[in-house]
C-alpha cells in the first residue's frame, strides 16, 4: 500500500492533506523521515506522524440501543444522530445498516463493511427483522392470517411478503417481516385500520437486542454473533 494512502486509511486526512503532512517533514518509515508518498508500506513496518505510530483500523461491527428521538442518518439540523452516541475513531467512516424511524428504538446495525450491509439490507436477502408493536386500537385475530397472506400497502404495487404475527395482548404484538419498504410496519397496521402508537425492534437475523445493553448504548459484535447475521 502506498504511504500516503496508508496515512489517509489510518486517520481520515484526505490524499492531498496526507501528501502535505510527508513533506513537511512529520512522517517517519521505521525510525526515518520519509518524503516520498508513492513509498510502499508493508505489514511489518512501523509509520509514525508527529511522533504517534499509525495503526490500520479493520471492518468494525456494532449493535446499538437506539432511543426515541435519533435518526439513523450522519447529520441533521433538527435531531440529534445515533452517531451522537458513540465514541470510536473515523467514526465519519461508519452507516447505519438500513434506517428506524425517529420515534422508533431497538436494535439498530453500524459498521464500514458495505458488501455486509448490503448483504443485511438488501429486499433480496430477506433478512428477518422482529418488532415488537403496541397499537392504538385491539389487534384482531384475523390480522395474523392477513399478514401471513401479505397486506397490500397504500401506492404500493405489489404486496407486502408473507409476516408472521404473534399477538401478546389485546394491543402488543411481535411483528417479524423479511423486507425493509418505507415505514413498513406502520403501513400494515394501517393497511388493516389500525395505528402504531409504539414500535420496538428486537431482532435482526438471529441477532437478539442483549437485555443487558441499555438505551443509548452499543457495543462491538462478537463472532458468534456476526454468525448470527450470516445470510
Amino acid at each position: 500500500m502506498r504511504l500516503d494512502k496508508f496515512i489517509c486509511d489510518c486517520t481520515g486526512l484526505t490524499r492531498s492533506q496526507a501528501g502535505k503532512v510527508i513533506r513537511q517533514k512529520l512522517v517517519t518509515l521505521n525510525g526515518e523521515l520519509v518524503k516520498q508518498a508513492a513509498l510502499q508500506v508493508k505489514d511489518s513496518d512501523v509509520v509514525c506522524l508527529d511522533g504517534e505510530q499509525l495503526q490500520l483500523i479493520g471492518l468494525r461491527y456494532f449493535m446499538l440501543h437506539k432511543p426515541d428521538g435519533y435518526i439513523c442518518s450522519t447529520e441533521d439540523p433538527d435531531h440529534p444522530t445515533v452517531f451522537t452516541l458513540m465514541d470510536e475513531p473515523l467514526i465519519e467512516r461508519l452507516h447505519t445498516v438500513g434506517r428506524l424511524d425517529l420515534d422508533t428504538t431497538g436494535l439498530v446495525l453500524i459498521t464500514d463493511d458495505g458488501q455486509w450491509s448490503h448483504r443485511i439490507s438488501s429486499p433480496k436477502h430477506h433478512v428477518a427483522k422482529t418488532y415488537r408493536v403496541w397499537t392504538a386500537d385491539p389487534i384482531p385475530q384475523s390480522a395474523i392470517a392477513q399478514f401471513a397472506e401479505g397486506v397490500m400497502l397504500r401506492n404500493e404495487k405489489n404486496a407486502t411478503l408473507p409476516a408472521e404475527l404473534e399477538i401478546i395482548s389485546d394491543n402488543e404484538a411481535l411483528l417479524t417481516i423479511h423486507e425493509g419498504r418505507y415505514h413498513q410496519v406502520k403501513r400494515m397496521f394501517a393497511a388493516i385500520g389500525n395505528k402504531v402508537e409504539r414500535l420496538h425492534r428486537e431482532k435482526i437475523g438471529g441477532l437478539q437486542l442483549p437485555d443487558d445493553l441499555a438505551e443509548g448504548e452499543y457495543r462491538e459484535l462478537s463472532a458468534e454473533q456476526l454468525l448470527l447475521l450470516k445470510g
